[in-house]
């Protein structure tokens, strides 16, 4: 059986996951469609024999051709994007799962929206976060199972994601994005603790949020120079509303049958003005640890001087690579480094044998849910007790200052 996939956004996301597709059987892109045409995504589609790359001019016309709506689009479209699917499937398409690229929301208001619509609609959800698929760290999982049972699970677990900074104007809008670094990266991270203390064997869930205390910063993009480039770059303006571009927290969780505490650093920025993109990921056990490090190939390539006045792309070499000459960290297959590959195959085999997708969007609003947290932990100066019911209820009716587009009452803007 072959999956039709039709894929709404036609950004960067929307083409990593094109790069992906070209490892994995038994699904072809069907469909395209965005709020600007999506020619030059459609024409990448047939150039890279994935499949028709039909262009629609809407969700509902996509949706009725396909039988997999993926939500690659901004942030700011994911419910209107989800109501056109419901409408579609009210009208008579026939759809067998749609897919949400991480966050599955701006806050748990809207969450909450996109849950309902996809139980209106009445199909399987899969929540993509990719880095929950990373191959290292299934196989660091895996390697360490019969660790685990013996000596007891994992007591700490850190991680962490820094780049120089986004691609498109809206990632860098607090409003139009969710917040900053923490909205964008934050639930990565996040997620990715979680994951890694939880014992092999057990749902992704399966550990209880406790608390969760958390800090953010304006350390650079409030800067008078940075911000003019902001400005110029993409027309967003951080004198008037400025969004973290560093967040550090930590969250405590217990396990729900032994009472065991277990605590979870996470730690972004938009800072890292070195190779690219950088995954640290690591975890402390009784008597063992593990460690990921992105930043590790076993290709490296030098470019001097002279050589970088014909190098055009740094990118080539790695995602958000702010330099083309030097020593070069070189990721031959970042699709499949950062979980991209294995995460559309998750999907894949729980659509051919009818298991559930790894994850799912009950998940995605769970970690929408400890990332509000930890905004209002860092907004209010206190730790967020999960084990309150009236904190939960306050957290889930929160929408952060920075969101709202009143960063400046809370983040410093230098002069």
């Amino acid at each position: 059986m072959t999956i039709r996939y039709g894929i709404v956004g036609s950004g960067f996301v929307a083409g990593f996951h094109l790069r992906a597709l070209e490892s994995v059987r038994g699904v072809e892109v069907a469909g395209v469609t965005s709020r600007t045409p999506p020619t030059e995504l459609a024409n990448e589609v047939r150039k890279r024999g994935l499949g028709a790359g039909v262009v629609y001019d809407s969700v509902e016309e996509l949706a009725a051709n396909v039988d997999v709506v993926a939500l690659f689009a901004p942030n700011f479209t994911r419910v209107p994007t989800m109501e056109a699917v419901a409408r579609a499937v009210s009208d008579g398409a026939q759809l067998k799962a749609v897919v949400c690229e991480k966050p599955l929301a701006r806050n748990l208001a809207e969450a909450r929206r996109m849950i309902e619509l996809a139980e209106e609609v009445g199909v399987p959800t899969a929540f993509f976060e990719n880095q929950l698929h990373l191959p290292a760290m299934q196989a660091a999982r895996l390697q360490l199972a019969g660790i685990t049972e013996a000596m007891g699970p994992l007591g700490l677990a850190r991680a962490a994601e820094e780049h120089a900074g986004p691609h498109n104007a809206w990632f860098w809008d607090p409003q139009q994005q969710g917040g900053g670094v923490l909205s964008d990266m934050g639930c990565h991270s996040i997620a990715v603790g979680w994951y890694l203390l939880t014992p092999p064997g057990r749902p992704v869930d399966y550990l209880v949020p406790v608390s969760v205390n958390a800090e953010v910063g304006l350390l650079k993009w409030g800067q008078s120079r940075w911000r003019r480039e902001l400005l110029d770059q993409y027309g967003v303006d951080y004198g008037e509303t400025p969004a973290e571009d560093f967040a550090t927290g930590i969250v405590t969780y217990r396990d729900p049958e032994t009472d065991r505490i277990s605590k979870a650093q996470f730690t972004v920025s938009w800072m890292y003005d070195k190779q690219g993109l950088r995954l640290l990921i690591d975890g402390l056990g009784p008597g063992y640890a593990v460690e990921l490090n992105s930043l590790r190939s076993p290709l490296e390539i030098f470019i001097g001087g002279v050589a970088a006045a014909g190098v055009e792309d740094a990118e080539l070499a790695l995602e958000k690579a702010t330099a083309s000459q030097g020593l070069l960290a070189v990721q031959p297959n970042e699709p499949d480094l950062y979980g991209y590959v294995s995460e559309t195959r998750d999907l894949v085999d729980a659509l051919t044998t009818g298991r559930p997708p790894m994850l799912d969007w009950s998940y995605g609003f769970q970690i929408v849910r400890l990332t509000m947290a930890a905004y209002m932990s860092a907004e209010r100066g206190i730790t967020v007790d999960l084990t309150d019911p009236a904190t939960v209820d306050e957290v889930d009716n929160y929408l952060p200052l920075i969101q709202q587009g009143r960063g400046r009452e809370v983040l410093p803007v230098a002069d």
